[in-house]
């Protein structure tokens, strides 16, 4: 008898209860011969409930799309990008790049540009990109080129988006930075979860080496491993190697031993989006944007109890409460705002209260939370902060490598005591010490952030169980 598969995300913290409501559903009623199981997070927060038949994601998922699609033997296509290689071209896509091969633009004057843009990295680190670029520049060659195209950080699924939108804008960005570090060769490690858009994406990398465009740099795609730790770097080059996906002990740091054993630029897809705007508008047009002292822009993926979830351009220093009103068009009816996730699973959790804080890079660590990835979920009252709390402990639990002892075991430990009830604030707080303190990587160090969120700011809620208590 065949098998068909069929896979659930059951992270979204404001859909979960439906999500697992419906894996239970479907179980009972799409028969014996297929496999209903849970994934932790599908890279698209803003159209859940969404579900993967074979390989193909549906996205709103319900009864009747997913039953049309089980039995039909489906499979995924290259999606149509919003602008592919021959229109790219005739707006003035890679002049940019002929004019750097040509001399026109030095290394040192594209690092410049960036630099003075203040642009960095945008796939939850934040570090200064040019500075980056001068550092990996500063190495012995041969060098070489990581992109982070994993995008693991549940509530993200802005890289997805411009790489749909406008691929090639990324791509010039990318040869651009490979050209500045004289990186012979690049990899982008693509989430496998996004198999239409890794399959546009070899069709459209293929365009660009026929024109010629990649002479001094060979590209190489590759699919992700399926495990949140390789969205951080080391893990990322490990598993490009093939090898298990497990985060280095630094020093040294990537930029002097990277892939194979050599200096290597790990980038994140926005980051490289950025770059041909940056340099044909120069950075003062970057720096015009920006709210209360911050400057540039920053993408937000939104989701969770908003009218309008998705991704949203808005001004570096922008708040969680602007967003929701100006950018989604303000709650769900009906639907108060209680509590946002202001930079996914990992970066802890605010009330309502504290939703005029500046969402940008270094302004939420005061308050044991980051800005990360910029995947800001919106909760309401009818949300369970202790369940969502829970939610993304057991994601944590589930996605450690198991390398070192405090997340591995940390983790499991939280997920019990969260579960049994009732909190024993003392005992938790210590054990989420003891995983900051000697976890490897920011998984385990993270991991801990909406836990111990939910005791300092949730007061109210620390008072009333858990529903299966």
């Amino acid at each position: 008898m065949t098998t068909h598969l069929l896979v659930l995300c059951t992270h979204n913290s404001a859909r979960s209860v439906l999500a697992e409501a419906m894996l239970n559903d479907w179980a009972r009623r799409l028969g014996r011969d297929v496999r209903v199981v849970r994934a932790p997070c599908m890279g698209a927060c803003d159209r859940a409930p969404v579900c993967a038949v074979g390989h193909v994601q549906v996205m709103k998922a319900t009864d009747a799309s997913v039953a049309k699609l089980v039995h039909s033997g489906t499979h995924a296509h290259a999606i149509k990008p919003g602008v592919d290689f021959e229109q790219y071209c005739a707006a003035g896509g890679y002049r940019l790049l002929n004019d750097a091969l040509g001399g026109t633009r030095t290394r040192d004057d594209l690092i410049k540009l960036v630099s003075d843009a203040g642009l960095r990295g945008l796939g939850g680190a934040g570090f200064p990109t040019g500075r980056k670029w001068s550092l990996v520049r500063a190495e012995p060659g041969p060098r070489l080129m990581a992109v982070n195209a994993d995008e693991g950080e549940p509530g993200t699924f802005k890289d997805r988006h411009y790489l749909a939108l406008d691929p090639h804008r990324f791509i010039e960005g990318m040869l651009l930075a490979a050209y500045v570090v004289e990186a012979a060769e690049i990899y982008i490690y693509i989430r496998d979860e996004y198999p239409e858009i890794r399959l546009m994406l070899l069709d459209e990398i293929a365009k660009v080496e026929r024109a010629g465009l990649t002479k001094f740099s060979k590209i190489h795609l590759r699919r992700g491993a399926g495990a949140y730790i390789c969205g951080e770097e080391s893990a990322m080059i490990e598993s490009i190697e093939g090898k298990r996906g497990l985060p280095r002990h630094r020093p040294p740091y990537v930029a002097q031993v990277g892939l194979f054993g050599r200096p290597t630029l790990e980038q994140n897809v926005e980051t490289l989006y950025w770059i041909r705007d940056i340099v044909e508008k120069g950075p003062a047009w970057f720096t015009s944007h920006g709210r209360r002292e911050r400057k540039g822009l920053r993408s937000f993926s939104v989701s969770g109890r908003v009218k309008k979830p998705g991704v949203v351009l808005a001004p570096a220093g922008v708040t969680a409460r602007e967003l929701i009103d100006e950018y989604c068009g303000g709650m769900i009816s009906g639907e108060t705002f209680k509590a946002y996730l202001p930079g996914g699973a990992s970066g802890g959790i605010l009330p309502a209260s504290m939703a005029d804080e500046p969402l940008d890079f270094g302004t939420l660590e005061k308050h044991g939370c980051f800005v990360g990835s910029h995947a800001v979920v919106i909760l309401s009252e009818r949300d369970d902060i202790k369940a969502v709390a829970l939610n993304l402990m057991k994601f944590f639990e589930d996605e450690s490598c198991g390398q070192c002892t405090p997340c591995r075991v940390g983790s499991e430990k939280a997920v019990k005591l969260m579960e049994k009830g009732p909190w024993d604030a003392g005992l938790l707080t210590e054990l989420s010490d003891l995983m900051r303190d000697a976890s490897i990587c920011g998984l385990g160090q993270a991991a801990p952030n909406p836990l111990l969120c939910v005791l300092k700011y949730f007061p109210d809620d620390m008072t009333r169980p858990l529903g299966r208590w």
